[in-house]
């Protein structure tokens, strides 16, 4: 065995401030954002889905105007009744009232209708003919004859109010198609029948203004009634996103507590038998290593002595294994207790390839080790510590053919912490294989093919005990290249020596 230590242990081997990606939440997220923007194209299609919703919301808008049009009601009326027209105002309250009062008391009851309730092309003709009555009165307003009224521009000042309206309803009517138009058409088309055949004034650019205004209002209506649709798509879809979130969420929930328990139940079952196992192996080894030993007498027959070894052997490497099976189900149910204490590192690491030596030395390995100079110690089990290194160093040993090299490092890991790299020259494990490997029990395809067989459980103790410790695992690997493992320790567990005292700041300190 090759022994060299070395000094330029990789301070920056393993870097925890980095993030890692989840390829597969990405994929998911990406596929849900363009499923998603695909909702405002599908919109004018899925239109008719929701008709029934869109009554809904007309009603409630209609609801919630009616105190401004009984105000704007109101106002003219006084406006008119002030003016002394008294005949052709109360005539014109009641058409205008009897028109927003009937389409006041019709979203009462859809209101109160159930989604699946409402009959949808039935009450549509119902609120365009109640739309269409309302307009009634504006159409009677347009037709006023104000010569005596006292106004000198009365037209004027009908077709602004006409606009004014237009414009508000146009607001109030855009989740109903049809609305502004059923409700506008026939004041608009009387205002321009009595004031177009005039010469050009003021009372015919009014009339030019509100047969243009009345298709633009429309278009402002048609738009925000599309507007209205995306959203509720988008209400839809997210809806719909929120219900499968749930659904997997829930299934996720219940596999992951079945796991749980068949995780449990396995680990208690691994180590009730373990104990019960071990009470028959200990007889067995005591036996076989006095029959091999020839305490009680010689063994005239060789072969006897040699069955006695193997048994022997037999019965430490099933004590090993059932050691491994109990140490892994204390971890995974969190009774593995640590009795932590201030160690050096790098002092275990050596005493530990010291142990291996003669492993290393039957298959002529060179061991190579890295040392990062003057390291604190680490507040750690040393127990535990132990078993990581053993657990790295054995894997290396086995899978590094004749005449190879492992490199062994301690050092700093970027975040402030101490790290242990064990690096073999093997076959190394292809990438798809790696999370098998860090399974219990688990074995990759070169470890099944060669000779000697494990049990797949040294990693995961490994990859246990790291995160005892607050500290990663990671196993990198690459065909025919070799593998590397590394097991990191975070910086709050690095306990910092306070700086030594100066003669002059001794003195002072001892004055």
């Amino acid at each position: 065995m090759a022994l060299r230590e070395s000094i330029s242990a990789d301070k920056f081997i393993v870097d925890r401030r980095r993030p890692r990606r989840n390829g597969d939440v990405a994929r998911t997220v990406r596929r849900t954002r363009d499923r998603l923007s695909e909702a405002l194209s599908e919109a004018a299609a899925e239109a008719p889905a929701f008709d029934r919703e869109m009554l809904k919301i007309h009603a409630h808008t209609i609801i919630s105007a009616s105190p401004w049009e009984l105000a704007i009601v109101l106002t003219l009326a006084a406006v008119g009744l002030a003016s002394g027209m008294l005949r052709d105002t109360l005539f014109w309250i009641l058409l205008a009232t009897a028109g927003y009062a009937a389409l006041y008391l019709l979203s009462r009851r859809v209101k109160r209708l159930d989604l699946t309730e409402i009959n949808q092309h039935g009450l549509e003709r119902q609120y365009l003919f109640l739309h269409f009555l309302s307009g009634i009165g504006w159409a009677y307003l347009a037709f006023l004859d104000c010569a005596d009224c006292g106004f000198g521009h009365a037209p004027v000042l009908i077709a602004i109010i006409l606009l004014m309206m237009i414009a508000f309803t146009a607001l109030v009517t855009s989740s109903l198609g049809g609305a502004i138009t059923a409700t506008f058409f026939l004041p608009v088309a009387a205002y321009a029948f009595l004031y177009t055949r005039l010469p050009v004034n003021v009372e015919t650019i009014m009339a030019g203004l509100l047969v243009l205004s009345l298709p633009f209002f429309t278009y402002v209506a048609h738009h925000r009634n599309r507007a209205a649709i995306s959203l509720l798509s988008f209400r839809s879809q997210k809806d719909g996103l929120i219900a499968e979130l749930e659904t997997a969420k829930a299934l996720s929930d219940e596999a992951r507590r079945r796991a749980e328990e068949a995780n449990l139940a396995k680990s208690r079952f691994l180590a009730s038998i373990s104990h019960e196992l071990r009470t028959p192996l200990n007889a067995i080894l005591g036996f076989s290593e006095v029959m091999a030993k020839e305490v009680l007498g010689p063994i005239e027959n060789d072969t006897y002595r040699e069955y006695a070894r193997d048994v022997h052997d037999s019965g430490q490497h099933l004590l090993q294994l059932i050691n491994e099976i109990l140490d892994l189900s204390r971890i995974e149910e969190g009774r593995y207790q640590l009795n932590e204490e201030p160690l050096l590192l790098s002092d275990i690491v050596q005493e530990c390839c010291r142990m291996m030596e003669l492993k290393i030395k039957a298959k002529e390995i060179r061991l190579v080790l890295q040392f990062e100079p003057s390291l604190p110690q680490l507040l750690g089990d040393e127990r535990a510590m132990r078993q990581i290194t053993l657990n790295l160093l054995s894997n290396a040993v086995k899978f590094t053919p004749a005449s190879g090299e492992i490199r062994v490092r301690v050092g700093w890991t970027a975040g402030g912490g101490e790290y242990i790299s064990v690096k073999d020259n093997g076959p190394g494990i292809p990438e798809d294989e790696i999370p098998v490997v860090l399974a219990a029990f688990g074995q990759g395809t070169i470890a099944i093919k060669s000779a000697e067989q494990g049990t797949g459980l040294g990693l995961p103790i490994v990859q246990g005990l790291a995160r005892l410790h607050e500290g990663v695992f990671e196993l990198k690997s690459r065909l025919r290249e070799g593998t590397e493992a590394i097991v990191a320790f975070p910086r709050s567990r690095v306990i910092t020596s306070s700086p030594a005292l100066g003669a002059n700041d001794a003195g002072r300190a001892s004055v």
